[in-house]
């Protein structure tokens, strides 16, 4: 018998551990059966969990459902090292103790962060496991594994072979704070009101928000057929300047917009984005007047060391004081980049950093999304987001400037490339120059075991092994301080997880369905679907589910500085899983915003004990008497029975039945919105409501056999439908039912539809 009130807390542990022990989450490979797969997207190892952590329901609704109906299910976990994110949030924890980054050797510092992680590495496990996610722990991996890393490693020589890794200096995203480049999908846009200064450029007059980076302008541009100036195209033009005269070259080009300011700009390639692609386009040279430090470079003559702002402010009242400023704008308004860790402002910098060729991933990975090998769904936004992207796509920059990850597995001779910059530390004394510089006081061994980092110019020489130097045999090399870009790990993860275990990859790949938000399309689908296609020739997945985001009550994305983040397990803890797990799902349409409130979740508090007040009068109707086998959707009413019995029964058997196609329908096609919301409002109102008050008074009658009959089988029926989005209460349920015939809810046969109704 069932207590009176459904107490989520008195059985959600019990109810998850009877489910792991019993190794019900753990498939066996059948060569009979097709089997469903999916990839947990790894969360950060050493993170709580958030709310958009908890929409991991979605998976776990997916693979409930395939697991009843008997395929060999997997969901593979994993736990993501998270590269610059867990290394940021250490070197805050440094601050805190009056120490940074630049204290330690690199060795040092990973070691340190790698006890820093041990300590969280598996907090999320735990939290994951509370909202019944029923993923298969025995196959758990961790991006830092040494199986992992050594694939990584692998599949990087393996590009270099197929020459489509290089090491380029190009333009990328800096970010002076973190010491590191970013891609352009690790860069947020904020909106700022900044200062417009214009500037008297010999014969022109200019706008721009930089003064500061005029000592790297190598031209100034105009778009083509601008009547203004093209008189001078083709022209060197002498500039007065705050360090003296210098020459620029007079440019026509696309991309320059003839309604900004007066119509010409200066052109800093060294510096700008664009003006780096105007650079290369008319062959001009690069000048980098900002150094990795924040600070301007020697170029700067009078104002080299100042820091960005600084320069700013000073080159202005320069040119003021000289008359070189025609006037300003105080009221500049325009997106600026900043760092989307420590929000510090990006500076675009020409540095040397690893890339791989995209060019040739891109086309088979577009192709087998156009031929169907891989559908995107929902597909009308999200294939064009896609493509879009794919379109317009650069080579990618996999080098992080960072210690917590795998480095790069490239060295340098330090014979054959003595200009080198070394950064390291020995005696506690830091210590930096070139080799030729430190080589008679320093041993490479010294060098080597201080290590922080290495500065290398783009003509270096290098090798794929540390055997001593391929070119002159010196045993004095020194690996690359590198590391690899997070996604560039994780873009392997399908293949590389499922290689893990003998057999899984040959039978789980290609996986069938990938979920995920739809923020991480480009960085993360993108490159699954290229590096997956690349080393084994098959997409990884045949799906990819965008599914939605998680804002407040008003429509706002969550986030701690709006103070509007709600942990997912508290409420939990006061409302159950089940509760949070449907008032995340209930009637959210496919990559729509998700409102979560309190006041939403109680509300499914609320039906999950309405699901076990049923439950309840059911038992207590049905405890000690006879019921029938029958087809799981309808029994055998007996001629006998009167019309009404006859009826009820017909039509309750009859709705359920096609309350179950409808549900298998859309779990088919992904609406599990529409699914949960078919189900609730059946249950509460129409079975509940309706159905089991009319069996009330039809028990009193001589029909009552039946009519229990029909009580017990439907909620049977309903518990099956309803497990993978309320597993806990409907498996706690189940438990309490005559066992003769159960084996564990999580297990039974999802409800055959096709049952002629007698």
């Amino acid at each position: 018998m069932l207590d009176k009130i459904f107490k989520p807390q008195e059985v959600e542990e019990k109810i998850y551990k009877m489910w792991e022990d019993g190794g019900l989450f753990t498939p066996s490979s059948d060569p009979k059966k097709k089997p469903f797969t999916i990839v947990l997207p790894l969360p950060n190892a050493n993170d709580p969990m958030h709310m958009g952590h908890a929409l991991f329901a979605v998976e776990d609704i997916m693979v409930r459902y395939h697991r009843m109906k008997g395929e060999p299910t997997l969901w593979l976990p994993g736990g993501d090292h998270a590269g610059i994110e867990t290394q940021f949030v250490f070197e805050k924890h440094l601050a805190k103790e009056g120490k940074s980054r630049f204290d330690f050797d690199r060795d040092t510092l990973y070691k340190m962060i790698w006890d820093f992680a041990e300590k969280n590495k598996d907090l999320n496990k735990g939290q994951m496991k509370r909202l019944g996610f029923s993923l298969d722990w025995s196959r758990y991996h961790y991006s830092l594994e040494p199986k992992i890393l050594e694939m990584v490693l692998e599949t990087f020589r393996k590009l270099f072979k197929d020459d489509l890794v290089y090491r380029g200096e190009r333009i990328v995203n800096y970010c002076t704070r973190c010491g590191t480049a970013f891609s352009e999908l690790e860069v947020d846009y904020v909106e700022r009101k900044d200062t417009l200064y214009y500037l008297k450029y010999g014969p022109f007059v200019l706008a721009t928000t930089r003064p500061e980076t005029k000592f790297g302008d190598t031209a100034v541009a105009f778009h083509p057929g601008d009547k203004r100036y093209e008189k001078y195209l083709g022209q060197e033009i002498e500039i007065p300047g705050v360090n003296g005269l210098f020459k620029v070259k007079v440019v026509a080009d696309e991309d320059i917009d003839p309604d900004f300011g007066t119509g010409i700009e200066k052109v800093t390639p060294a510096h700008d984005a664009m003006d780096y692609e105007i650079g290369k386009r008319h062959g001009l040279p690069v000048k980098k007047v900002i150094g990795l430090d924040g600070r301007l470079t020697e170029l700067a003559g009078r104002f080299s060391g100042m820091k960005i702002n600084q320069a700013r402010t000073a080159v202005y009242e320069t040119m003021k004081e000289m008359g070189l400023i025609d006037h300003i704008d105080e009221n500049y308004v325009h997106n600026v980049a900043v760092c989307y860790r420590c929000k510090t402002i990006i500076e675009p910098m020409v540095v040397p950093q690893w890339f791989v060729k995209i060019k040739p991933l891109v086309k088979p990975a577009v192709e087998a999304v156009k031929k169907g090998k891989t559908k995107i769904f929902p597909k009308k936004r999200f294939e064009k987001m896609y493509f879009d992207w794919m379109e317009k796509i650069h080579d990618w920059n996999i080098s992080r400037s960072i210690v917590w990850g795998p480095r790069i597995p490239v060295w340098y001779c330090l014979d054959c490339n003595p200009e080198i910059q070394i950064n390291f530390i020995s005696s506690g004394e830091k210590i930096n120059g070139t080799y030729s510089q430190l080589k008679e006081k320093h041993t490479v061994e010294e060098i080597n075991k201080g290590l922080q980092s290495l500065i290398v110019s783009k003509d270096a020489t290098y090798q794929l092994n540390n055997d001593g130097c391929d070119k002159c045999g010196s045993k004095d090399v020194l690996q690359e301080t590198d590391t690899f870009d997070t996604w560039f790990l994780s873009g392997q993860w399908p293949v590389n997880t499922l290689k893990c275990n003998p057999g899984d990859f040959e039978y789980f790949y290609p996986t069938s369905v990938l979920d995920t938000m739809w923020d991480i399309l480009n960085a993360w689908v993108s490159r699954m679907m290229m590096l997956g296609i690349y080393l084994t020739g098959e997409v990884p997945f045949a799906v990819t589910h965008m599914h939605a985001r998680v804002v407040d009550k008003l429509g706002q994305k969550m986030s701690k500085s709006k103070g509007n983040v709600m942990d997912p397990i508290v409420m939990v803890d006061k409302y159950g899983a089940d509760a949070l797990r449907m008032a995340l799902v209930i009637g959210v349409a496919p990559a729509s915003d998700i409102a979560i409130s309190e006041e939403k979740i109680k509300g499914q508090r609320n039906f999950a004990n309405k699901v076990w007040n049923v439950a309840r009068f059911i038992l207590a109707s049905t405890e000690g008497k006879e019921i029938k086998e029958f087809g799981p959707l309808m029994p055998t009413v007996s001629g006998s029975a009167t019309p009404k019995e006859h009826f009820w029964c017909y039509a309750v058997f009859s709705e359920i039945s096609d309350l179950a196609k409808d549900v298998t329908q859309d779990l088919n096609d992904y609406r599990f919105g529409q699914a949960s919301e078919k189900l609730y409002e059946y249950f509460w109102h129409k079975f509940a409501d309706v159905h089991l008050e009319t069996s009330k008074a039809l028990l009193e009658s001589d029909q009552a056999p039946y009519v229990r009959d029909t009580l017990r089988h439907s909620l049977e029926t309903l518990l099956k439908l309803l497990h993978p989005f309320m597993p806990f209460v409907t498996e706690a349920i189940w438990q309490q039912l005559p066992q003769k015939h159960h084996d564990p809810l999580i297990i039974s046969k999802w409800p055959i539809l096709d049952v002629e109704l007698h």
